[in-house]
């Protein structure tokens, strides 16, 4: 038995499934966090929250990475980790800078580091030599106004230290480069009270599907799990309204997406990680959006267990112990699975869902996750206000995406206007 140190945490599926792999795998795990009611707050109803069954929950100002690391060390010398973990993105640079300071296992803290920028992240893969999309770094309008007429429209313009699509936006012209510069400018400080890099991405608009591949890292080595398809819809943001693994490509197309993901990986110098990489299937070739060194979000975590029986929760606790992970895949009965998100298109308080009973009642569905009546409903800007979402699976073949989508359709929310 293990004792790992969780540090923060999301509040939705991976908050669950990462006490969840610790729990099964026979390991403790010490919870750190700064602001403990900012868990409570989200439990459900009548059920305890997963993070409570710690062994120890400690506060202290997780946002101020240098005392976080005087507190940990002296946290160590009582307590005695095993390993250091999170499964929040604005918390994987802290925690790969622990595991240094402690001397556990984890990734280069330097790697992880330019994977959460999305600037670095560029920089390096265009010094590693992997085609990707022409870009340029600014710093303030005047840098945009001049990159953009450099590029060309249409662009992409992202935060560079952003999360779940936020900001993210198409633009086609002047006007809608301004107005979703001045968005992004309008929001210093993230969702965890964290001072934002003040410089955005501009990315030529590339074309083709997207796709993500599903890695666990150890020994040097990258050992692909799988690819999963992705669905956008929102324009002009990017809000993912579902996902399907594994996804429906031919072998040239999945090949040119893993070797693409340990390329990438490679260059960024990452190891001991489980990642999420997304790729473009462009009529170019096989373009990196983003890597992202933890876990995939979005439940395609629980997409891959369904259909191969490799926990990539499970996974992640084992590489943070600097263990092999079992990828061993074993029969599930499922060919596929797919995941749809219910996707607010108007703003108000949600009063029900209609179709929710059907839905429920249908044959191969793994998962429905609805939101609560009384809910404040936002028209989504990014994968931050879905409205729940249904999963099923397909013994057959790659039906899970047609499936799920003829169930989506059912579901009708009610939005009342505040």
């Amino acid at each position: 038995m293990a004792h790992l140190l969780v540090v923060e945490s999301w509040v939705g599926s991976m908050s669950r499934l990462l006490p969840r792999a610790l729990r099964e795998a026979g390991h403790e795990f010490t919870f750190l966090t700064r602001d403990l009611h900012h868990y409570l707050r989200s439990a459900p109803e009548g059920t305890a929250h997963p993070l409570l069954a710690a062994r120890h929950v400690l506060t202290t100002e997780t946002n101020d990475t240098d005392a976080l690391l005087s507190f940990v060390e002296r946290a160590h010398e009582v307590l005695r980790f095993d390993g250091v973990i999170t499964s929040c993105d604005y918390y994987l640079r802290a925690v790969a800078r622990i595991a240094e300071g402690l001397g556990l296992p984890g990734p280069a803290s330097e790697a992880v580091a330019n994977a959460c920028r999305k600037d670095a992240t560029r920089r390096i893969l265009a010094e590693a030599g992997l085609p990707g999309p022409r870009f340029a770094v600014c710093a303030d309008w005047a840098g945009v106004t001049a990159s953009a007429r450099d590029l060309g429209y249409p662009l992409v313009l992202k935060p560079v230290d952003l999360c779940a699509g936020m900001f993210v936006r198409r633009v086609d012209d002047e006007t809608e480069l301004a107005h979703a510069y001045r968005a992004v400018a309008g929001f210093p400080v993230n969702a965890r009270g964290q001072r934002r890099e003040p410089v955005v991405l501009l990315e030529e608009l590339l074309d083709g599907p997207e796709v993500s591949v599903e890695t666990v890292s150890y020994g040097g080595a990258a050992h692909v799990v799988g690819v999963t398809d992705k669905s956008v819809g929102g324009a002009p943001a990017f809000v993912e309204t579902g996902h399907m693994f594994p996804a429906a490509l031919d072998a040239a197309d999945v090949e040119a997406a893993e070797e693409t993901a340990r390329r990438a990986l490679k260059a960024l110098g990452l190891d001991s990680v489980v990642a999420h990489t997304e790729i473009k299937l462009t009529s170019g070739g096989p373009r990196v959006v983003e890597v992202n060194p933890r876990p995939a979000g979005n439940r395609i975590t629980e997409l891959v267990r369904h259909v191969t029986g490799v926990d990539l929760a499970g996974a992640c606790v084992d590489v943070a112990l600097g263990r092999e992970p079992d990828l061993t895949r074993r029969a599930t009965g499922l060919a596929s699975a797919a995941i749809g998100f219910l996707v607010p298109d108007e703003d108000g308080v949600l009063e029900a869902v209609d179709g929710a009973d059907a839905v429920r009642a249908a044959d191969g569905v793994l998962e429905l996750q609805l939101a609560e009546p009384r809910k404040a409903v936002k028209a989504a800007g990014s994968n931050n206000e879905y409205l729940g979402h249904v999963m099923v699976g397909d013994a057959q073949g790659p039906g899970a995406r047609g499936r799920v989508e003829a169930l989506l359709a059912q579901l009708r929310p009610r939005v009342a206007a505040r």
